[in-house]
């Protein structure tokens, strides 16, 4: 087992400019971290496949793996257009996940920012077949490079544990599997510890994260739908409140979460995300080592 951070977790330092992916997993690897997960906000590796290597050779040069290469999707767009579009697109990021070197590659299913009341069960159900189908496509794809392909549970469509694992079983691919996020179950409100226990035997890669819980009856007037990043109060889908949080300092028994996974057998990349109010230099090494030392303790 390898704990590392998400370079998502430093995107606000990326984003300003203060820092390059580069210096992140210089940073990373200096502060604990043995494996930096590639997620492409703040820099562009479409348009500047030179960054690639770039980003492959720094991990080299630190003395780090390259655990995950994640990106956005939406494989259940309107038409069937941009359905194959989309899909030609994500076969295209796997070329990228090739060329960094990984052998992980989460691909989302549905845009994160999907109409909530589009989100119900009956939609999934229409939208099901085409999910599919992509992802057995994508994760084919993926396969003559040795990649394994994810779906994480993320955002508030293809999420809960009940949903991912119907997606990953019907897809009946063995390059086809979970990122296992423990905090994101809290998304589509069901409780973290029963989606980790649910969904741990699918996980290919686990993501490492905390939440503050709140009703939203205590704290009116506060959150958004989309926007979870920057310690911004965020609505689950049943309308309570979730923020980022530094790992071990949240609302989520991540002891329990953590002991889950390691009784599973798991023994793969563990990587952190910070999605905090504080400092995201702070909130990252913290998390970092805070995940290392739970996973000692559990």
């Amino acid at each position: 087992m390898k704990i590392g951070l998400s370079s998502y977790s430093l995107v606000s330092l990326i984003n300003s400019g203060e820092m390059t992916i580069l210096e992140a997993i210089d940073w990373i690897g200096a502060h604990g971290g043995e494996h930096v997960e590639i997620v492409p906000f703040g820099f562009d590796l479409v348009n500047n496949p030179s960054l690639i290597d770039d980003i492959r050779e720094k991990a080299k040069e630190v003395g780090i793996d390259i655990s995950n290469y994640a990106i956005l999707a939406n494989l259940v767009p309107e038409t069937e257009e941009a359905y194959e579009k989309e899909i030609a697109r994500v076969m295209g990021e796997v070329d990228i996940a090739n060329r960094l070197g990984v052998k992980l590659m989460r691909h989302d299913v549905s845009s994160f920012r999907r109409p909530l009341d589009t989100c119900t069960v009956s939609y999934f159900e229409k939208d099901f077949p085409r999910m599919v189908e992509a992802c057995r496509r994508i994760a084919d794809y993926a396969a003559q490079y040795g990649i394994t392909t994810t779906v994480e549970n993320h955002g508030f469509y293809v999420n809960g544990s009940d949903r991912v694992i119907r997606l990953i079983e019907a897809v009946d691919r063995p390059n086809f599997g979970m990122t296992l996020d423990v905090g994101n179950f809290l998304c589509v409100d069901e409780p973290s510890e029963v989606g980790v226990k649910k969904a741990v035997n699918y996980a290919k890669m686990v993501h490492l994260k905390d939440f503050y819980t709140r009703k939203v009856s205590r704290m009116p007037g506060m959150g958004g739908l989309f926007r979870c990043d920057s310690g911004h109060w965020f609505k689950t889908y049943c309308g309570n409140l979730l923020r980022g949080a530094i790992i071990g300092q949240g609302d989520l028994d991540l002891w329990e979460s953590l002991a889950t996974i390691k009784e599973s057998g798991y023994d793969g990349y563990i990587s952190v995300e910070f999605e905090g109010l504080e400092d995201c230099i702070m909130g990252s090494e913290v998390g970092m080592r805070t995940g290392k030392l739970i996973w000692k303790e559990v």
